[in-house]
């Protein structure tokens, strides 16, 4: 079968967002377009915090190297909650990340799993075989915007318990540190 490539370029809307209650959240990628097309990709916790430390690293990088104008940290402009309904389209199991020099614009694939393991070179290719993917091509400060989002969304979680780190839930937990006494 082939592959779908979800393509937004210069989405009116970029944004990680959350569904449910801080430890039963389901993390999700949403992308929009002016003609009302709304494409949501869920995720792990751990994948949107890569994802925007990556990109911020990205970021720098090419603030320091290129002729681009990069803008510096940016404080969230979008806090509106995911545009509903929240309708998963695939999970994501890979992820790729690029600028793209020509287009002076940063590159974001999201790949679904399948039933084979995920070739690399399938990740920001052109290729008509394949898993799956959603691929947004956004401008530097789009891109700064969604790190700032993408890091309150993550930090808005459960607090972490002060002596082993682990999440807090409203009843606590039982903490390995206390030798299993509830903390």
């Amino acid at each position: 079968m082939p592959r779908q490539v979800f393509l937004f370029e210069r989405p009116v809307r970029f944004v990680a967002g959350t569904v449910g209650q801080p430890g039963d959240r389901t993390f999700y990628l949403q992308a929009a377009d002016e003609a009302g097309r709304v494409i949501s990709v869920a995720l792990e916790k751990s994948q949107v915090e890569v994802l925007a430390e990556r990109m911020s690293e990205l970021l720098d990088e090419v603030a320091t190297r290129a002729t681009t104008v990069v803008p510096p940290d940016a404080d969230v402009d979008d806090l509106d909650p995911l545009t509903a309904p929240v309708e998963e389209e695939f999970r994501v199991a890979a992820m790729g990340l690029a600028w793209d020099g020509e287009a002076q614009a940063v590159v974001v694939e999201a790949v679904a799993a399948g039933e084979e393991p995920i070739d690399e070179d399938a990740i920001l290719s052109d290729s008509d075989e394949g898993p799956d993917a959603l691929r947004v091509v956004i401008t530097p400060a789009v891109a700064r915007g969604f790190v700032a989002r993408a890091r309150r969304v993550v930090s808005a979680g459960r607090p972490s318990c002060p002596l082993c780190s682990m999440p807090l839930d409203p009843t606590g937990h039982v903490c390995p540190r206390q030798n299993g006494y509830r903390r």
